[in-house]
């Protein structure tokens, strides 16, 4: 089975779409778990466990793993996971030539999925695309405000940069593991790119703290059963709104000491979003 046949099982599993970002950004990682060697992964561990229910999959971001033990952290999350039935889309944005793209796509090795840039072109990405069992998400029409810079240039042809690249990822797919990255903060593009490809299932981001489209995000992300919508600081994060309405100031500060609560604010926050989007798939 290939990378979206066993999302799919996963989606059907769980009667969930959600992605969970595991975005473990040390600065905000709660205090009493700066004491383990891997402050990262006894924090992953503990979202994962509060979670795993109601993720159809989890996606660490790389950047928040690239230190002295990020990457054993990384590995330790993935694993972890993995037991817990869960796929894991590394979100890494890479993309390179040659040797360096096929040492990029040697994350594939450990990770089910990945997100890959494709203003290089498809040589860039093939070592990613023949890999038939991974799942492959091009970034496509993304979720942050400076993304009109490029991705809604006009090109002579008339159409936007974004959807040339919605267009050549359906033409790279000849192994049905190629998606798309299609931000919820755009819900016009997002119904417009659906119509293109409906083929591709969608890794859509920016529900969340982003402030994106539930509703959109969750219309349309699937095909054949598989797509994702992804909140990160929404869910990881979710115990720090708690505390904040719970203390003020110093109070809220020594709040993180606690204990684990905030595992328990995150599998709500994760609870919650399933059900926000499944009223509309």
């Amino acid at each position: 089975m290939n990378f979206f046949d066993r999302l799919a099982d996963r989606i059907a599993a769980t009667d969930s779409i959600v992605s969970v970002g595991l975005d473990a950004d040390r600065d905000r990682i709660p205090d009493h778990l700066e004491a383990h060697d891997m402050p990262q992964w006894a924090f992953n561990r503990r979202i994962i466990d509060a979670t795993h229910e109601h993720a159809a999959a989890y996606k660490p971001n790389a950047a928040f793993y690239e230190h002295s033990d990020g990457w054993a952290a990384l590995e330790e999350t993935v694993a972890y996971a993995h037991g817990k039935d869960v796929p894991v889309v590394l979100d890494a944005k890479r993309a390179d030539i040659g040797n360096t793209t096929r040492k990029y796509a040697e994350l594939l090795e450990t990770a089910d999925a990945i997100t890959v840039n494709p203003y290089m072109g498809r040589d860039s990405l093939e070592p990613f695309l023949s890999r038939e069992e991974a799942g492959v998400f091009v970034l496509c029409r993304t979720s942050n405000s400076g993304a009109a810079d490029l991705q809604e240039l006009e090109l002579a042809s008339g159409e936007p940069l974004y959807e040339r690249v919605a267009s050549l990822a359906d033409l790279w797919n000849a192994n049905d593991n190629v998606g798309l990255v299609v931000g919820a903060t755009s819900p016009d593009e997002l119904e417009a790119i659906r119509e293109q490809v409906p083929d591709l299932p969608f890794l859509v981001p920016g529900v969340g703290a982003q402030g994106g489209d539930a509703e959109a995000a969750a219309t349309h992300a699937l095909a054949d059963g598989a797509g994702l919508v992804n909140s990160s600081r929404g869910i990881i994060f979710a115990g720090e709104e708690s505390e904040a309405h719970s203390a003020s100031g110093s109070r809220a500060a020594e709040s993180r000491d606690a204990g684990e609560e905030f595992a328990a604010a995150a599998g709500q926050a994760a609870k919650r979003l399933k059900r926000q989007l499944n009223q509309y798939r």
